[in-house]
């Protein structure tokens, strides 16, 4: 057989095994297409994804958002008691306004509510008429029928005539513009006009406060001014009682309780910082010659990290009810196991030969230690250490939320009632710059700490 036959009887194998490789990984690419796709139809089915789905409503979650950044004035007015028309701050019958705001109108036997958008809602005894409203020319007229049930005349029969900012069902009647700042709702048994606003009203000081309607730049220029508010105190106190006492948003409740949120990452992390080194120590192969010990805390650190730090709050609220407590021993216990384990791992990858040159000079075993191995995972574990300080400042609001107290309770509280949603954007947002500012503390004490030249 000649060189070139063998040649291409040397080309056709190889051709062979390349197109088999090739075979087998588009085997292995579409078998695994296949296992995720059904993966996520079992989910899907499992979960019953397709009625979540259903249940999802956008305008509701719009709403939502809207009341984070934004503040509305309620105008009500009762069928049973049509002469009166209460407008009430966020819906709120303890922050009624006396006087009314300029657009709503009472004149000459005239009752309407203006919007900006140049609409107008006129309210009648025996019913509500639209006028104006953005992209129609027709005067929309709402009554109620021999049931109390409202309806919009003319359209009783044929509902999915209305324009598309109107929705009328059988208990209902409910106009809303397009950016949502301006609401209609009619009821069975009262009448409610929303009228939107950017910003978060009476943020700085409450509805009742004396300093009511002042804004911060304001509030700076009374401090320094001689001439006193209240006789029995200086402005700058009435400033600071009245700003943290603020009813509406909580602040000195909400500040404290954030206090409260970091003090229990610090303290639960320096806990596990104390315990989690020496510890670690112990459990690593060139410092523990006795394996079993090795073993035992081995294990102890996989329970300790395993066991999730909302488990381990569950665990001590039982224990220690709610309160700090929790969410120290929380956050104290998995940190250990999460240091401990990072931290063996960092001394048995040490270089032996810094301990070595300690050894030399006469050293003690302690001696080595601290200055054969410490200084090389000293970077590494304050580096760690201030990380999960970072993490747990999250964590801590959840942990929190759980019942170990601090923002997450307050946080929770918000949520819970479907109406503060500026009061959980604020708390949020409190959060956001306290973890900001933790991480920006980080790295300075890191710098501070391990060096800046050891940074590069």
């Amino acid at each position: 057989m000649s060189q070139a036959t063998l040649d291409i009887t040397a080309l056709d194998q190889q051709r062979l095994q390349i197109d088999k490789a090739a075979s087998r990984h588009r085997l292995f690419l579409i078998g695994g297409f296949l296992l995720v796709a059904t993966y996520f139809i079992v989910s899907f089915i499992q979960f019953d994804i397709a009625k979540v789905i259903d249940r999802w409503k956008p305008d509701r979650a719009a709403i939502f958002v809207l009341d984070s950044y934004a503040h509305k004035d309620h105008v009500v007015m009762n069928w049973k008691e049509p002469e009166t028309i209460d407008v009430l701050f966020e819906g709120g019958f303890r922050f009624k306004y006396d006087p009314a705001p300029e657009w709503v109108v009472q004149d000459r036997g005239q009752r309407f509510v203006q919007f900006d958008s140049g609409a107008q809602v006129y309210f009648y005894a025996d019913r509500v008429e639209v006028r104006d409203w953005p992209d129609t020319d027709e005067t929309f007229v709402i009554r109620r029928d021999e049931n109390e049930l409202p309806y919009v005349v003319g359209y009783e029969n044929r509902p999915e005539s209305l324009p598309s900012t109107f929705r009328a069902t059988r208990t209902k009647v409910e106009i809303r513009s397009d950016d949502l700042y301006e609401r209609i709702q009619v009821f069975k048994t009262k009448v409610e006009v929303h009228r939107y606003e950017f910003g978060w009203k009476y943020f700085w000081f409450d509805f009742d406060s004396p300093l009511s309607g002042v804004g911060f730049v304001e509030a700076i220029g009374l401090i320094f001014d001689s001439d006193r508010v209240d006789p029995e105190q200086s402005n700058a106190a009435l400033v600071l009682h009245e700003f943290l006492d603020n009813s509406m948003w909580l602040h000195g409740t909400v500040l404290y309780s954030l206090l409260e949120t970091v003090f229990m990452a610090l303290l639960g992390t320096m806990i596990a910082c104390l315990f989690g080194l020496p510890l670690a120590f112990l459990a690593a192969k060139n410092i523990q010659p006795l394996s079993g010990v090795r073993f035992i805390l081995r294990r102890l650190f996989d329970i300790l990290r395993g066991i999730d730090v909302l488990i381990w709050s569950i665990i001590f609220l039982r224990a220690f009810g709610p309160g700090l407590f929790t969410g120290i021993f929380a956050i104290a216990f998995t940190d250990t196991g999460t240091l401990g384990k990072l931290m063996s791992e960092a001394i048995e990858n040490s270089d032996n030969k810094q301990q070595e040159g300690v050894r030399s000079t006469g050293a003690s075993k302690v001696q080595q230690h601290r200055y054969g191995i410490l200084p090389q995972i000293m970077p590494v574990f304050i580096s760690q250490s201030l990380y999960y300080l970072e993490s747990n400042t999250r964590g801590a609001v959840i942990i929190g939320a759980m019942g170990a107290g601090g923002i997450g309770l307050q946080f929770l509280g918000a949520l819970q009632t479907g109406t503060d949603w500026e009061n959980v954007m604020y708390m949020a947002l409190l959060v956001l710059l306290t973890v900001i500012f933790m991480d920006w503390m980080s790295a300075r004490l890191r710098q501070a700490l391990i060096g800046a030249d050891r940074l590069k």
